[in-house]
């Protein structure tokens, strides 16, 4: 079926008061995931920055159990994955998707159940480890008794995905609809499968470490890579006010990503006691993930063509293709990783830290954080506060994060040529990555200021829409995108 573009289905009074309705009817769930999903990340800002200090000091705050190195990074690893990132994709699924099928958010008391039971299980989870009851497993680290939990909570969210796809109005396919089910279909597979094979009943032996990359690279891929591309196939040609380029690669696109993705986390364990050919699978399909790649970047591209002054006005925009060309870079950094003599050299130094920044934070946060400047005003009624606080959170997040991942891929990059020096002893590898590490934090800092600018607008935007400032502004509730107030384009 053929794919409408979101800026063809913004034409008509009737069409800017039907959104303007979706919009207020999405208000409530989707402040409760997004504020949550903020709180989640300072959270997680100041545990990251306690882990990055302790690794280059490791003597700081070390006669408090609570807070060793070991369960302060496993805390802010599943605050930020669970917590902010996974808070704030359903908040842009449940707008998206009520948005591009035409009907206002139903179930309002399902969905809003479903973000208390997912902070509920989170906090359980984080104390737990805290108090060092984990599972030891990475990016499944939550302890057991509160995956029930988070698993009920997704179940509700995917169902009213489901639902909501049911009985769109909208009958034409967009493609952000198309990566939003897939996700929301592919991470309770994902989720349940790891937490069978690896907590609940775990496999023996060499299996576990299978199952464990097959786990943690999809749910990057699988889960918040589909959530990041939808967001920038709509908000895109959006806010530049034209089709994306072309439907083919867009379809191109999508399937390869969903044939080839969920082969790529074996490649992490070259050099393992694992068969030759599943090794070699995973490689050859970390390879042709060239294929999607390339696709969807030279789709963005072309849509972008004649419109890249629009960054100067649009927070949107500006940080949407930060995202989508950080996707670019990330994926074909990881294609690199996964070649042999590359990984030989490569793995379990920082420079997989540093590639997971890239895709994670570079490509995932920054889209997000685009998507949420675009949603924000129009469930609101109201525009962004403050200029100065866009422009603060998007140069502390776009130079923190290239000062942080940039330095850390080659300092990891020297850390394992050292390693693999037999006459070169592995304290000398360790001094070798100390002003790595030392920059590391100083970035982390730089990172925490841009969170901190973009908390106080959403608080400030949120102050304005009570007390004196209750009327809305009659552009936005109707649809309209004020073209002198370039703030909240």
């Amino acid at each position: 079926m053929a794919a409408l573009s979101p800026w063809d289905s913004n034409l008509g009074q009737s069409n800017r008061a039907q959104l303007a309705e979706i919009d207020a009817s999405c208000r409530g769930s989707v402040l409760l995931f997004f504020l949550s999903g903020m709180l989640w990340l300072l959270a997680g800002t100041v545990l990251a920055l306690l882990a990055s200090y302790k690794l280059h000091a490791p003597g700081f705050l070390g006669d408090a159990a609570w807070l060793t190195f070991g369960r302060i990074r496993t805390a802010h690893l599943n605050a930020v994955i669970y917590g902010f990132s996974a808070e704030v994709a359903v908040g842009v699924i449940l707008w998206l998707m009520c948005r591009l099928c035409r009907v206002p958010l139903m179930a309002q008391s399902l969905i809003n159940s479903a973000a208390v039971l997912w902070n509920i299980g989170l906090v359980i989870g984080i104390v737990g480890i805290l108090a060092g009851d984990t599972t030891g497993v990475e990016y499944l680290e939550l302890p057991k008794y509160c995956t029930p939990i988070l698993f009920l909570s997704f179940a509700l969210i995917a169902v009213w995905t489901i639902v909501i796809f049911r009985f769109r109005r909208e009958k034409h396919l967009y493609v952000s609809q198309w990566y939003i089910l897939a996700a929301v279909l592919w991470f309770p597979w994902l989720y349940s499968t790891a937490q069978l094979l690896l907590v609940m009943d775990p496999a023996r032996g060499a299996v576990q470490a299978a199952v464990n990359w097959w786990y943690g690279h999809n749910v990057l891929g699988l889960w918040f890579t589909p959530v990041g591309l939808a967001s920038i196939y709509y908000f895109l040609p959006k806010v530049i006010g034209r089709p994306i380029h072309s439907y083919y690669l867009s379809v191109l696109g999508f399937w390869t990503l969903a044939l080839f993705y969920n082969w790529n986390g074996f490649h992490h364990l070259v050099g393992g006691p694992f068969p030759a050919w599943m090794i070699t699978i995973s490689i050859v399909a970390s390879v042709m993930m060239i294929i999607p790649v390339v696709a969807t970047a030279i789709n963005h591209h072309f849509t972008m063509i004649g419109h890249f002054g629009k960054l100067k006005y649009s927070p949107t925009l500006r940080f949407i293709v930060f995202g989508a060309m950080s996707y670019t870079v990330s994926s074909l950094q990881g294609v690199l990783s996964a070649v042999r003599w590359f990984s030989e050299t490569a793995h379990f130094t920082h420079h997989t830290v540093a590639h997971a920044h890239w895709g994670m934070y570079a490509f995932f946060t920054m889209t997000m954080f685009g998507s949420m400047y675009y949603i924000l005003p129009r469930i609101t009624q109201r525009e962004w506060p403050s200029e100065r606080l866009i422009s603060l959170h998007f140069w502390c997040t776009a130079v923190g994060i290239i000062l942080y991942v940039a330095p850390l891929s080659w300092g990891g990059w020297l850390q394992g040529k050292a390693m693999l020096d037999a006459q070169i002893p592995f304290l000398e590898v360790v001094k070798v990555t100390l002003p790595y590490l030392k920059l590391r934090t100083v970035t982390g800092v730089i990172l925490a200021v841009g969170h901190v600018a973009f908390f106080a607008n959403i608080c400030w935007l949120l102050v304005r829409t009570f007390g004196p400032y209750r009327q809305p502004e009659p552009m936005i509730l109707a649809g309209v995108q004020p073209q002198t107030a370039p703030v909240g384009k």
